[in-house]
């Protein structure tokens, strides 16, 4: 199977993962592990930070050259919130990219899927390329794209939970329905081996934040998440052999030559 690069809203983008900007430990931290990640899209909390800082130690000076902002409306909790952010976020970033998360509750932080539609059809229709952070329905999956959505991305499991991709089916159910825009599993990813795993199930990419933020070594992990997602990919693109009930030898058994008697 031949690959094709990951692009969203006509970006073509070299990595097929996505990393947020939260919860480092320091600014030159983050700075170290975005760089070793490889990624060129990078997630930015517009409510979390201070757009109009532009001192030599502000937020936006430890972000690597060349990036692609990626600001989203994290901690909105309802549709009218998310999109007012939105627009604080294209006037000050001068960006019409934005990730929308509107959230249900503080506990689960699961995404309301009412105001996500709601506000995913207001944000489209004012030209924003909207990518979503949504449920693993599938049906709410393909309504999004079904709106305009420039890429669906729904929960692997809920955000910071690192409990990797708890529900594999509807996540290979959103990528067979959803076939217009990419798919990004995000939230919920803790270790590679469920990164490896997202991507073995044929979505475009992968996006995380605290995976990398809170492990003990972040550089060494953004390092690892990298290697993940790009096996992740080649096992998807070469076809894994089929699971089986019994053995199968892993040598031939036709076209043996007869034992020789001593």
């Amino acid at each position: 199977m031949e690959d094709k690069p990951l692009v969203i809203a006509g970006k073509a983008l070299r990595s097929r993962l996505i990393v947020g900007t939260g919860k480092y430990r320091t600014l030159p931290l983050m700075r170290e592990a975005l760089e070793a990640s490889g990624a060129d899209m990078v997630t930015v909390a517009v409510r979390r930070v201070d757009l109009s800082d532009k001192s030599p130690d502000s937020f936006w000076k430890h972000l690597p050259d060349g990036v692609t902002i990626l600001p989203n409306t994290a901690g909105c909790y309802t549709a009218d919130d998310a999109v007012r952010t939105a627009r604080l976020a294209r006037e000050a970033l001068e960006t019409d990219l934005i990730k929308l998360e509107v959230l249900g509750d503080a506990k689960t932080l699961w995404p309301d899927v009412t105001g996500t539609l709601k506000a995913a059809e207001i944000l489209v229709k004012e030209g924003f390329q909207v990518l979503v952070y949504t449920s693993d329905d599938p049906l709410v999956a393909r309504r999004l794209s079904e709106l305009g959505a420039a890429a669906v991305m729904p929960l692997a499991a809920p955000i910071g939970s690192g409990r990797g991709v708890t529900n594999p089916l509807p996540i290979r159910f959103i990528r067979d329905l959803v076939t217009s825009v990419p798919v990004i599993v995000d939230a919920g990813v803790g270790t590679a081996s469920d990164a490896a795993a997202a991507m073995e199930l044929g979505v475009d990419g992968v996006l995380m934040n605290t995976a990398i933020a809170e492990a003990q070594d972040p550089v060494r992990m953004a390092r690892a998440m990298k290697l993940a997602v790009e096996a992740g990919r080649e096992v998807f693109l070469a076809g894994r052999m089929p699971r089986r009930e019994y053995a199968s030898p892993s040598s031939p058994a036709s076209g043996v030559l007869p034992a020789v008697k001593a």
